[in-house]
This record gives structure tokens, sequence and C-alpha cells, in this order.
């Protein structure tokens, strides 16, 4: 992944973690390697920023259900339990991704966990309102164009109140920040090509702005948060407007 690129625009290449073909042992490390990425990055915040403004437009329920999708490792969740905790809400987090490798890292994360299942599955043939909340962190940019908006939308129906998106913010200093960050930790190909790739697939206030006129959906709301991430919230229509 070369040091010097156009952030004009998204980004267009895949990912190599987008090749299921793939896999294996250096994709577990990877997903290790990721983890202490995203505690360098503060990962976990802008997803329990979302989740909290979105549970207190539903009344702040004591019981709350959540499915992250594309989760890998499932690690941003751990702030979640910490935050049912204090808050004294009844939580269930449902871990789904498309990989094996993926869900084997998130159960031996979580084997001491019974609030967390893990279930590898295609959050496009899940069935309607499995949760009451979905969240997506660092996994809507892996899409863009027809692709984006379909996966958002099937995000919306598999929830009963709505989806928090949490993603990377596509800005000079992330990728430089990124690339150097992931040549100084790990030595996986996975990180060293996929980390700095993925700022550049990233997204702008623009970029949000674009794809909540595509969704035809007034009620959602982007906000900017440390370090370099965005905070997504698209409550259900029936939940109305969040302020």
């Amino acid at each position: 992944m070369s040091f010097f690129r156009s952030l004009s625009i998204r980004a267009k290449e895949d990912e190599l973690m987008d090749d299921f073909s793939m896999g294996g042992e250096e994709l577990r490390e990877a997903l290790k390697h990721l983890r202490r990425l995203n505690k360098i990055f503060a990962a976990p915040g802008p997803t329990l920023a979302g989740v909290e403004k979105l549970w207190k437009s539903i009344g702040r329920p004591t019981k709350l259900s959540i499915m992250d999708v594309g989760a890998g490792s499932g690690d941003v969740n751990q702030k979640l339990l910490h935050w049912a905790d204090q808050k004294g809400i009844e939580l269930r987090i449902t871990l789904v991704d498309l990989t094996e490798e993926a869900c084997e890292e998130a159960r031996q994360l979580f084997q001491n966990e019974p609030r967390i299942t893990v279930q590898r599955a295609d959050v496009m043939k899940l069935p309607d309102a499995l949760a009451d909340i979905v969240t997506g962190s660092q996994f809507v940019h892996h899409f863009d164009g027809q692709l984006l908006i379909d996966m958002v939308s099937h995000m919306m129906r598999v929830s009963r109140y709505g989806v928090v998106i949490n993603d990377i913010h596509r800005h000079p200093v992330s990728y430089t920040a990124v690339w150097i960050t992931t040549r100084m930790i790990s030595r996986n190909r996975y990180i060293r090509h996929d980390g700095p790739l993925s700022v550049a697939k990233g997204f702008t206030a623009r970029d949000w702005q674009a794809l909540k006129q595509q969704l035809n959906h007034d009620t959602m709301t982007y906000e900017w948060k440390p370090l370099f991430r965005y905070s997504v919230v698209i409550p259900n229509h029936r939940v109305g407007a969040i302020t």
C-alpha cells in the first residue's frame, strides 16, 4: 500500500479481507493485531456514543439486544458491556461475521462472557427485526454505490429500533497515522495493506450526507468523533428524530 495517494474520493479497490478464498492463521493473526489498532485509535467510542444516543431515544429500556455485523473479533463491544453494567442494563450482544476465523477469534475473546453469542452468517440473509439495535464498526466502508445502500438497508431491516455505524474519517492525518502505526506494530500483510486502505475507503461528512439522501432518511445523524471516526445513527422511522 503506497504512502502517497489521493483521498479526494473513496478508494474502490478491495481489501485483502474481502477475499474469502484466503484466510487461515494469517487472518487470525491479523484480527489479533487489529484489536491492538482498535485500542490505539479508540475505536469503541463512536459505537458506544451511537448506541447510547439511540437507547435514550427509545426510552432507556432496561433490557437491550444488539447485533454487531461484520464484527471480526467483536472487541469494540467490550466497552458496551461495561456501559451496560454502569447503567444497569440487561444486555445481550450477538456477533455476526462471514468468516470462521473471525468467529473463532470472537469465541475465544468472549469465552467467559455469557452475554455474548457468536454467529457465522450473512446479514443480507438474516430475518427481520432480530435485534433492538444493529451495529457495524469499520464494516460499511467495505461497500460502495448501490451495495452500500443495500447493506445499510439490510441492517435497518434486521433491527427493531435502528442502526449505529462506526466508521473511519477519510483524511490525510488519519491515513498517515494508520500507515505509520501498522508498520510499527505488525508485519502481517493484511494489516499493512488493509489498514491504510480502510482509511482511503472511509468517509467524509459529504459522503454521509449523500448516503442520507440516497436512503431518503431525514432522521439519520452523523457526528465526528476522536480519533478520526464518525458515529452514525439511523433510527427506524417509527422511532422518530433524535437530538
